[in-house]
């Protein structure tokens, strides 16, 4: 294994192990930590890997210890990798003063703007750096990727497959921040991470990204009592753009459900099933 990996912990769970690493990266200039599900077909040659991204204030902890995703994992065969949600400690004035900017809210962006750019490059990570991290130092199958997320991490997950139609093999998400660049959680990062051309801004929301390319089919789970549904996350706006633009979508509007880990638990075999087929059909 690379030594720049740095092992934090390691639990067995469902045959397989999870375990926490942290290395320091390139693309953010900071040390960054990130969890790993290994499922036991791992033991025995290589499987497709399915990158999960945290939505804010989130770690590379949360997803592994409430999703409830390893029983599924373990069934299907699939790797399960967990980035943290941004760099941390940078020193950047501000950042750790709003829970919905700065540390734990990266937004899966390239920052542009000065003081934010030389460390907030999440989309970066996330998309060149991590994957050859683990593809050097772990069983997965190189060109069997999945992603997904939940919140703003729905939002890296859509864009980042949007983005990158060749790199992934499926790709679904959670309550999606949807359409940042219509709502107050994206205008805020957008203006500081990005500046204030809203053309820049389009390169990062989905809804945008969509009219102009698209991908494999994707699946979003949207719970109809969810508290930030109609100010923050929008997936009208973007079931309309994909509607218009012919990409294929099942957003699956949950009623009763809120914003939480009990609704992405009850509904997360049926995406980690939604990537496995699509993982395996190709392998």
């Amino acid at each position: 294994m690379d030594s720049q990996l740095k092992l934090v912990s390691e639990h067995a769970c469902f045959g397989g192990k999870v375990a926490f690493y942290r290395h320091f990266s390139n693309a953010c200039a900071r040390e960054m930590r990130f969890s790993v599900y290994l499922p036991p077909q791992a033991e025995n040659g290589s499987v497709p890997v399915l990158y999960f991204l945290s939505g804010l204030t989130c770690t590379e902890e949360n997803f592994m210890v409430k999703s409830g995703a390893q029983k599924f994992a373990a069934q299907y065969g699939l790797m399960l990798v967990n980035p943290d949600t941004s760099p941390r400690n940078t020193g950047i004035p501000g950042e750790d003063t709003d829970w919905d900017f700065g540390t734990g809210a990266g937004f899966y962006v390239d920052a542009t703007t000065e003081g934010w750019s030389k460390h907030y490059r999440m989309y970066s990570y996330v998309v060149d750096e991590l994957p050859k991290l683990i593809e050097a130092n772990f069983p997965v199958i190189k060109d069997r990727r999945g992603i997904s997320g939940h919140s703003m991490g729905g939002h890296g997950a859509l864009i980042c497959g949007l983005k990158n139609p060749e790199r992934y093999l499926s790709v679904s998400a959670f309550s999606p921040i949807a359409a940042p660049s219509q709502c107050p959680w994206g205008q805020k990062a957008f203006t500081h991470y990005l500046g204030s051309n809203h053309e820049t801004w389009a390169n990062y929301d989905a809804s945008e990204l969509v009219k102009h390319t698209q991908t494999v089919p994707i699946l979003i789970d949207q719970g109809m009592a969810d508290p930030y549904l109609k100010e923050q996350l929008l997936p009208d706006v973007f079931e309309s753009a994909c509607l218009a633009s012919g990409q294929a979508l099942m957003l699956r509007r949950q009623e009763g459900y809120d914003h939480g880990y009990y609704f992405i638990s009850t509904f997360i075999e049926d995406h980690l099933r939604h990537h496995a087929e699509a993982l395996y059909r190709k392998a």
